[in-house]
């Protein structure tokens, strides 16, 4: 049964989606999205609302498509707007989550100030700039590859590794040099640095941070079957029968750096609380291969981003960055907020920092409702 509401929550619902949409949205994404906001609402008000409110407040570009009008956002309420258009941090419980570019954030952040980072950055550059996520989230698809349903599923959108050039791995290599560079004074010495990759842009990923002068301490292995890779040759699937072009991926490495320690481990301990990962138990070693299930679609509902990480399985990592389980996690690449909400599940305090616009208002949603989700081990 849907909830009665009072008429104008629907509307303000539809203005803080479209607020966050510059290119405007199609009615079933902004049914989708209201919901998000503010619970059951039935599609039929949703509808309702824009007809109502045209052309007075919303502008219908084509079929079943709006746009909201700019010029009028600064006259309505502050509250209808989405936390980025106040540019106001958002917060809840433990978790901080600032609307920021991180390498300038980074740059103006106090040093010895951070304790953890665990992010999940764009495995390149390009596959995150304006024009392509514009594709994206038009379903147009550019770099994004859109896959077909399967066995009625309709899979998420994958970047295509294969397509970058040599120049898009140079400004990759120059991107995680800079960044790393305006991590590593923020950092407490020997705090641990996740970084979630690729198979194929790993090793440049891994190179560029190093050289920026964090430590290498390894990988942890997701151990995660995808969609990604074994195919047969495009076009020739029946004269290659027996040919996958590339291995079928059932593993996504995640790279393991830290800031170099003062003196012994237990020196760094005893003064910064870093150092080492915190065990499961004391009879069980922190280890680098964790078995994980794809991200549940309950997990995609509330936070549509298409490089959504499972919450059992970043609590895990979440869990076990902080050695005396003290100290702040950051995620200078925030996207959807599922590291901050893994850290709120485990009760650490979290900092995040996010660019995009819709990316950001989207994590203000989404943490506190994957945060009380319930998993296996929280």
């Amino acid at each position: 049964m849907i909830e009665k509401r009072r008429p104008g929550k629907v509307r303000d619902a539809i203005v803080s989606v479209l607020s966050t949409k510059p290119q405007g949205a199609s009615l079933a994404e902004i049914q989708t999205e209201v919901v998000q906001r503010i619970g059951p609402a039935s599609p039929s008000s949703v509808r309702s609302y824009l007809r109502l409110n045209t052309p007075a407040l919303f502008e219908r570009t084509e079929r079943a498509h709006y746009l909201v009008k700019e010029n009028l956002l600064s006259s309505l309420n502050l509250e209808l707007l989405p936390p980025f258009k106040q540019k106001v941090p958002f917060t809840y419980n433990k978790a901080l989550l600032l609307y920021d570019d991180c390498l300038d954030w980074l740059r103006k952040r106090e040093p010895n100030s951070i304790h953890a980072v665990v992010t999940d950055p764009p495995y390149s550059l390009f596959e995150y700039s304006s024009e392509q996520q514009t594709k994206l989230r038009n379903g147009k698809g550019g770099v994004w590859r859109i896959p077909p349903a399967f066995d009625g599923t309709k899979r998420a959108p994958l970047p295509r590794f294969t397509v970058l050039k040599q120049d898009d791995l140079r400004s990759l290599d120059e991107f995680f040099y800079a960044w790393a560079r305006s991590l590593v004074p923020a950092l407490v010495p020997g705090a641990n640095v996740i970084v979630a990759s690729n198979p194929l842009l790993s090793y440049v990923v891994a190179g560029a941070v190093t050289r920026g002068g964090l430590e290498r301490r390894g990988e942890i292995i997701r151990l995660v079957m995808t969609m990604r890779g074994g195919d047969r040759p495009k076009a020739a699937h029946d004269e290659f029968p027996d040919v996958s072009v590339m291995p079928r991926s059932m593993w996504e490495p995640w790279l393991i750096f830290r800031k170099p320690i003062e003196g012994r481990v237990q020196d760094n301990l005893r003064k910064w609380k870093t150092g080492g990962f915190r065990r499961p138990s004391q009879s069980k070693p922190f280890g680098d291969v964790i078995s994980s299930a794809p991200t549940r679609e309950e997990e995609k509902t509330l936070a549509p981003h298409p490089s959504l990480k499972p919450q059992a399985f970043l609590r895990q990592i979440v869990r076990g960055v902080l050695p005396l389980g003290d100290g702040i996690v950051c995620d200078p690449f925030a996207g959807s907020g599922s590291t901050l909400a893994a850290a709120e599940a485990v009760g650490y305090q979290s900092l995040g920092v996010e660019k995009d616009p819709e990316y950001f208002t989207m994590a203000g949603i989404a943490i506190p409702k994957l945060a009380s989700l319930k998993t296996k081990d929280y």
